[in-house]
């Protein structure tokens, strides 16, 4: 499996923190950026994760800035993805279980190190279900054609 991930200026230590973790996992990792603490925009970074994830560059993607709703907005924007921003485990077990979410988004800001990695292994371990929740995913899927 292969995640990309991307971040902002706010979150390069929990980017990293997360990048470790997962090739502890023996995860291959696709760091989009940035490395550096001069300010930058989420938007570049949100896009550059969900461009990766559509094209099949990576299996599934990871986009971290100060809250997580900056970057997950951008990396939504992207025409397939389906960005889900979780401060929790359990919102982030049930995004792919249910809304076979491809991208994980959460705030370094708002949680620390253990509970992005708790998140992201509920998120990992989980599986989409199909079945009655696949008419709801298409229905999203829809919209974005619209």
């Amino acid at each position: 499996m292969k995640i990309a991930i991307g971040n902002d200026h706010t979150a390069i230590e929990m980017k990293d923190a997360i990048k470790e973790h997962l090739q502890s996992k023996g995860i291959e990792v696709l760091d989009l950026g940035t490395n550096s603490h001069e300010s930058c925009d989420y938007p570049v970074y949100g896009e550059k994760v969900g461009r990766a994830v559509v094209s099949g560059e990576a299996d599934l993607g990871i986009a971290i800035c100060g809250t997580g709703v900056g970057i997950s907005l951008a990396a939504n924007k992207v025409k397939g993805i389906r960005a889900c921003v979780c401060s929790e485990p359990y919102t982030a077990k049930l995004s792919r279980m249910h809304n076979n979410s491809n991208v994980l988004s959460f705030g370094a800001r708002v949680i620390g190190v253990e509970m992005a990695k708790m998140i992201t292994d509920e998120w990992l371990d989980a599986e989409y279900e199909g079945g009655r929740h696949q008419r709801r995913v298409d229905m999203v899927m829809e919209i974005e054609n619209r």
